[in-house]
This record gives C-alpha cells, structure tokens and sequence, in this order.
C-alpha cells in the first residue's frame, strides 16, 4: 500500500484530486464567489488561464521531435483511432438506453470524456513504470491533444444542442480559434527561442494548469448547484457512475490489447498503445468545457463522469502498470542471476 501512494502521489492522484474535491465542497457551502461578475469575474480568469495553458503546451512541444515520432505510423494510428473514434463509438451505443431519462446530462458528460484526447503526462508516466516505448507515448500523448482541438468539439457538436438550447457553430469555432489553437501554433512557433525555459520550469508550469484547472471546477460546480441541478442525483446512483466509468475503462483497455495483439506490436508498443489508448485528460476536459459550454449551467454535471474516469483510471492504471513491470522484471534474464545470487 505504501509503494502504491507513494506511486499515485508521484502522478498527482492525492493532492490534486483532494482540491478538486475541496472546489467541490467550497463551490456547495460557498457558491456567491464563483457567480460574482464585477469587478472581474473568476470566469473570466479561467479563460485567460485556458489560453495561456495552451500557450504553454506549445511551447513544450518540438516539431523536430512530432516529425521523429511519425516513423512508428502504425501504432500511433490505433492509438489514435482507439481515442477518437473507438471511445465515443463504444458510449454513443449506449445512447438510446439514456433518451429521455433523468440520466441524459451524465451520458452527455461520458460522452464528452469519451471524446476527449489523451492524458499527457499521467500517459507517459504510466508507460515507463511498465517499462514501454516511452517516446512513442510521448508523441502519441501529444499529437493527441493537437487532434483533440479539432475532433472533440465536432463530436460533442453533434449532441450539444438538445442539451444547451442552442449550438452556434461559428461562435465556437471562433472562440476555439482563438483561445486554443491558436496558442498553441504560437507556442510551437516559439519553442525554438523558449522551449528549453518552458521546459526547465515544467513543474511550475504544472502547478498553473492546476490552478486553472481548479478554477474551472470550482465555477461550473457553484452553476450546477445554484441552479439545483445535482438534487435529483443519489449518493447511490453517483457511485454507480462511478462503477461505470471503472467498466468503461477496463472495457476499452482490453480491446485495445487484443488489437494490439492483433497487430502483432512488440511488448512495448503495445503497453504504450494499452495506456494511451485507454485514457482521458482532465487537464482538456476541463478547458474544453469552457468553450464548448460557455455560459451554461450543465457544465458541473457534464465534468462529473470526466473527474470520477480521471480518478479510476490513476488508481487502475498504476496496479496494472506496477504488475507489468513486476512481471518483465521476473522474466529478464539478467533480473534471473540477481535473483538468484
């Protein structure tokens, strides 16, 4: 138990989810700061923070490296497909058992994560515990986010409108425009001259996403329950979307092995293709929700599903990861004569 905290601290399972939950609660008990719009509103500044979190995705990013990283075509295409369209495909047929029940905001919201890009760094770090392609993880996770951009709002366009009243494309694909693609094409345009700075101060800049990211919860959840939108919900029927989202991943993780298997991928692209392929960022789930349900009161319910996934698949994905490396370390000869001196 020790080694699996000390594990889920490293990629930022405790602390992180523990102020999430405490944005919850606070967003509960103290709501008025979240809805207050004068002088500056925390709303507006959560957009801010959005761009500027994409400024610095991009800065991070090499083209030299996202050019190195096409070589292995195959695998990053099932990885790729497994994301975008896999993922939402195996939750939009479950679309017709939800139609007109009290449900239809969560499976909004599975849908939403279901179409989300990739996990970055919870990805990466996953893939090295198991002793994978660690570059191939690092190009996939990436190229992922940069894909998100675009296939995530053309999925959740397709089922938005019934939920928020209205969907005006131009006014998202304006606003997406603007506050995160193109920040991230002046970040990649800048990494020559920054990256190595953007680079050194990673941590930090970690700490930022966070911060923003905390923001967000913290006012879609102060909507939500001004507007009572979480009453109609059971501390029952919440963890069986919990259970739900556990079956979902262990759904999409075992698919994704046995293609991968299919394929014929060596050992490590196919731990690189499990963990990628099978998870989801809050980190995009988050900021995307502010473009894509801005000024809307649902959002604290669509991040719901998004924010129990993100939770499960750190736990689930940490046990499998540590029982891989366990496992080829037991079968590597030279761990053999250790073991046995």
């Amino acid at each position: 138990m020790k080694k699996l905290f000390a594990l889920l601290n490293k990629v930022g399972f405790d602390g992180f989810l523990l102020m999430i939950a405490t944005m919850i609660l606070l967003a509960y008990f103290l709501p008025q700061p979240g809805l207050v719009k004068e002088p500056v509103s925390l709303e507006e500044i959560a957009n801010a923070g959005v761009s500027l979190i994409f400024l610095f995705y991009g800065l991070r990013l090499s083209v030299e490296k996202l050019k190195a990283g096409l070589s292995n075509w195959k695998m990053h295409i099932v990885v790729q497909l497994t994301t975008f369209l896999f993922f939402p495909l195996l939750v939009l047929a479950s679309r017709p058992l939800f139609i007109g029940t009290d449900y239809e905001l969560l499976w909004l919201g599975v849908f939403f994560l279901a179409a989300l890009p990739s996990t970055v760094s919870s990805s990466v770090v996953m893939v090295s515990i198991a002793k994978g392609n660690i570059p191939a993880a690092i190009f996939n996770a990436s190229i992922s986010s940069l894909i998100g951009v675009v296939v995530t709002p053309v999925w959740i366009g397709l089922f938005i409108a019934s939920a928020t009243g209205g969907f005006d494309v131009s006014a998202i694909v304006i606003k997406l425009v603007f506050q995160v693609l193109l920040p991230v094409i002046i970040g990649i345009s800048l990494n020559a001259r920054f990256g190595a700075i953007a680079e050194k101060y990673k941590k930090q800049l970690k700490y930022f996403d966070q911060a923003v990211i905390l923001t967000i919860i913290y006012t879609s959840f102060c909507k939500s329950f001004s507007e009572h939108l979480f009453d109609g919900f059971s501390a029952l029927e919440l963890a069986g979307l919990a259970a739900a989202m556990m079956a979902l991943f262990f759904a999409v993780f075992f698919c994704v092995g046995l293609l991968s298997r299919l394929f014929g991928f060596s050992a490590e692209d196919r731990i690189t293709v499990l963990f990628c392929g099978s998870k989801k960022s809050l980190v995009h789930g988050t900021v995307m929700s502010k473009v894509l349900f801005q000024h809307s009161t649902i959002t604290g319910i669509i991040l719901l599903p998004l924010m129990l996934y993100h939770a499960l698949q750190l736990i689930a994905a940490s046990i499998i990861a540590q029982g891989m490396a366990r496992r080829k370390e037991a079968s590597s000869p030279i761990q053999g004569i250790k073991t046995a001196t």
